[in-house]
């Protein structure tokens, strides 16, 4: 189940920590991707006076490094995980997406 995320203009390839779980952006519904299954996941803005906003807003037309820090779980509310996602502008209108990071939130750090 995703669950939640959080934001941030520029690639963060040193950075190796995640912000707390409870300040990332609550997803509005929740979306069950099974095992091995596809799935999507869609974060918004909905309020344009929202600081982060413009800061999207620039980095998307600006066609700036973006990192989104997701968090997702089991069915039953364990197993929190967060992976990091890095959004990199590639030829013409398109992105580039890359997985760096996982991180355990229910048990020890295999790092």
């Amino acid at each position: 189940m995703l669950d939640r995320w959080d934001f941030r203009v520029g690639r963060e390839p040193g950075n190796l920590s995640h912000n707390e779980p409870e300040t990332f952006r609550r997803l509005t519904r929740d979306l069950y991707i099974p095992p091995g299954g596809l799935g999507f996941w869609e974060g918004t803005f909905r309020d344009t006076r929202d600081p982060v906003f413009a800061a999207a807003r620039d980095a998307v037309t600006g066609r700036l490094p973006l990192t989104v820090d997701l968090l997702y779980r089991d069915h039953e509310g364990g197993q929190r995980t967060i992976s990091r996602f890095t959004l990199l502008p590639g030829h013409d209108d398109q992105w580039i997406t890359s997985i760096a990071l996982h991180w355990n939130l229910d048990r020890a750090d295999p790092r």
